[in-house]
């Protein structure tokens, strides 16, 4: 069975293997260079020992003598001060007259064969086979008062104590090197955990696979995703960003790249700390294309910032199933106020009709209709939209079902919107602020005041103006109202409340500033709060969708 080490046991083991692999090759190294030098210190060593035996004038009378009991008395002394593993005294016919580890090899011819060279008067280092091993030996001429050769002084080192010398140094050596590898171990125990730890305990398998499936996830997003560094370098983004950004380059050549140098933004959208933090539903320009932007920091492991994360999409894509929702809403909506209306005009006809009272039924009819018709007629002749048309009548069916009037101003009318304002976004913004009044006018006792809407157009700029009989705004809320998020519920003495729990009057003013335009925000007379838009046309006016006139019957 074949056993599955796991990533830190496997570089554990690498590591110690290159230690002591390491640490082989460098006792190996010290080894040679020691010995080397060993035998070059101990070489001169007998050398200088050999040369200055050599001229001692007593040796050199006893050997011309050759008086072997005199060269022992005076060469003994000297070979037990002398670490040499022997001291030897030829003739010049290579004949041993003495012998410091070996005398019963007086009289008995020298070997080795090194010889020739002294006896020419040469002072020699060589290594040879002699009578008691290889040794590493410096001869020397003992020459007479006629500088004649006649005999030889051989001073030696055994070559085994030479290596035991050297192997006593490379012990210490090994001592100290064998604590640097106790260290190493540590090390690289300590080392291959701290890795682990930062690849959060996964194995290299497992990080290639979730590798490869955020690369698979990053892909098939829909939304652009793109993550940055402290520094706001480029560390990934997919192929929903580049194609969104018009980024024709690979991702391998836009990562490392400056976030700035990539995506245009007229303002410091990405260099502004306080932008940077985490937000969501933001609207931006990346190379002049509206976005929405969501951004959220990158945090780990540690409290500390490591850079961000976007997420965007094309703004027309959520303004367009923004769009299809509130229509489908604003149907169902309808759908249900007419049902209820159309329960209860019901019911009172049927009960007129079985109490027999036929004249009183047939001007019930009349009036129910007239009134209807004359809203229809006012609004289908001063809105050319369709869509606008469906809305201004849908929110004056639901205002009158919670029990407050919805009038137009009799000067209403708009033909033509302008080219920075879409007709969505035109819904949107007069239906958040007639929601929005609604909302403020239920909130004071009843009867309720009626919501007025003033909807026009001018030779320069578009109005929208809707005024209620609410409580009015606080003052410390004003400054907030259309931040995102903002409602008054959280702020006493305050009835104005953005739809949608603060919502809808931040997409109000996110539409209005983008078209170039101006909110204000003034007191109502007696009570009640005027929301006045002001949209400038600063190219030429985009012409709303015709309306056909027989869609009138379906208003």
């Amino acid at each position: 069975m074949r056993v599955k080490l796991s990533f830190q046991i496997k570089l554990f083991l690498c590591l110690v293997a290159f230690s002591c692999l390491l640490l082989v090759l460098l006792g190996t190294f010290v080894f040679h260079i020691v010995d080397k030098q060993m035998h070059r210190d101990l070489g001169n060593r007998a050398k200088v020992q050999a040369s200055e035996i050599a001229l001692i004038p007593e040796l050199s009378t006893r050997v011309a003598a050759r008086d072997t009991v005199g060269i022992a008395r005076l060469m003994d002394p000297l070979s037990q001060h002398s670490d040499a593993s022997y001291i030897v005294i030829g003739d010049k016919h290579e004949i041993h007259l003495y012998h410091s580890s070996q005398p019963q090899s007086v009289n008995h011819p020298m070997v080795g064969g090194d010889n020739g060279e002294v006896l020419a008067g040469k002072t020699i280092i060589s290594i040879r086979q002699g009578g008691i091993g290889v040794s590493l030996r410096s001869k020397a001429p003992i020459l007479d008062a006629h500088h004649q050769v006649i005999g030889i002084v051989s001073v030696g080192y055994l070559t085994s104590y030479i290596d035991e010398i050297t192997l006593k140094q490379l012990a210490q050596a090994l001592f100290f090197g064998g604590l640097l590898l106790l260290a190493l171990f540590g090390f690289s125990w300590l080392f291959s955990k701290n890795l682990k730890k930062q690849m959060f305990w996964l194995e290299p398998r497992e990080i290639a696979m979730l590798v490869r499936q955020q690369k698979a996830l990053m892909e098939a997003i829909y939304e652009g995703v793109i993550a940055i560094d402290d520094r706001l370098h480029i560390l990934t983004i997919n192929r929903a960003a580049r194609e969104l950004l018009g980024l024709t380059l690979p991702e391998q050549q836009l990562i490392g790249q400056n976030l700035t140098d990539v995506i245009a933004t007229p303002d410091d959208f990405f260099t502004s700390d306080k932008r940077l933090g985490e937000r969501h539903d933001e609207i931006a320009l990346f190379n002049q294309r509206q976005v929405i932007v969501n951004r959220v920091p990158i945090e780990l492991p540690a409290p500390a910032l490591h850079g961000w994360v976007f997420s965007f999409r094309d703004k027309n894509d959520i303004n367009t199933l923004s769009s299809q929702l509130s229509q489908v809403t604003r149907y169902a909506d309808n759908l249900r106020i007419m049902r209820h209306e159309q329960l209860n005009w019901t019911a009172t006809l049927a009960g007129m009709l079985q109490m027999q009272r036929y004249d009183e039924a047939l001007k019930y009819i009349q009036a129910q209709s007239a009134g209807a018709q004359a809203v229809l007629d006012f609004v289908s002749q001063r809105f050319q939209s369709p869509a606008l048309c469906g809305l201004l009548l849908g929110k004056f069916v639901s205002a009158k079902e919670k029990g407050v009037e919805l009038h137009f101003d009799p000067a209403c009318g708009v033909s033509q919107i302008p080219s920075a304002l879409s007709e969505n976004e035109l819904m949107s913004i007069v239906g958040n602020l007639l929601d929005n009044a609604v909302e403020a006018t239920l909130k004071v006792d009843a009867p309720h005041a009626p919501v007025e809407l003033y909807l026009t157009q001018s030779k320069d700029q578009l109005i929208i103006e809707v005024a209620d009989c609410g409580a009015g705004i606080d003052d410390k809320l004003r400054p907030l109202l259309f931040e995102q998020g903002v409602s008054s519920k959280a702020v006493s003495h305050s009835e104005h409340i953005g739809c949608e729990h603060g919502i809808g009057l931040y997409v109000v003013a996110s539409y209005v500033r983008q078209a170039q335009g101006m909110i204000e925000i003034s007191d109502n007379r007696p009570r009640g709060t005027v929301f006045s838009v002001f949209i400038p046309y600063l190219d030429e006016p985009s012409p709303l969708t015709p309306r056909n006139p027989q869609d009138d019957s379906l208003l």
